[in-house]
């Protein structure tokens, strides 16, 4: 289990880190940036930052390739605004797991609508 500090960190850092990627890139080049979640080591040295890119194919691409690329100048944009002893070493990921909620949500409607209308509702007791 985590202590509250770690929380306390790992909130902070996502806020920054969201911050530092709206000032540093345009939407119309990278796509709409989104940081879902931070992962963050127990020692804070590295932290995984999990994020979805909204936009063409090709801005998703590219914009986890510029978040890549411009990994330690975002790193240094959060160093400045979070103090801690070390600035974690941050590491991009594509988070997809609105896509698999999105098919999970799918599938289970159309399940719904196979079964029969009777058998949809729970039996209610007598």
């Amino acid at each position: 289990m985590q202590n509250i500090r770690h929380e306390r960190v790992r909130e902070l850092l996502k806020r920054e880190i969201g911050e530092a990627i709206r000032r540093e890139f345009h939407v119309d080049s990278v796509g709409l940036v989104t940081v879902n979640d931070v992962d963050v080591a127990g020692d804070l040295k590295s932290a995984v930052v999990f994020i979805s890119i909204f936009g063409s194919a090709d801005q998703q691409r590219r914009g986890l390739e510029k978040l890549q690329e411009h990994r330690i100048r975002i790193q240094g944009l959060v160093g400045q605004s979070v103090v801690l002893k070390f600035t974690p070493t941050l590491k991009f990921v594509i988070d997809d797991s609105l896509v698999r909620g999105n098919k999970v949500l799918q599938i289970i409607e159309e399940i719904e609508k196979t079964l029969p209308a009777d058998s949809a509702q729970p039996d209610e007791p007598k």
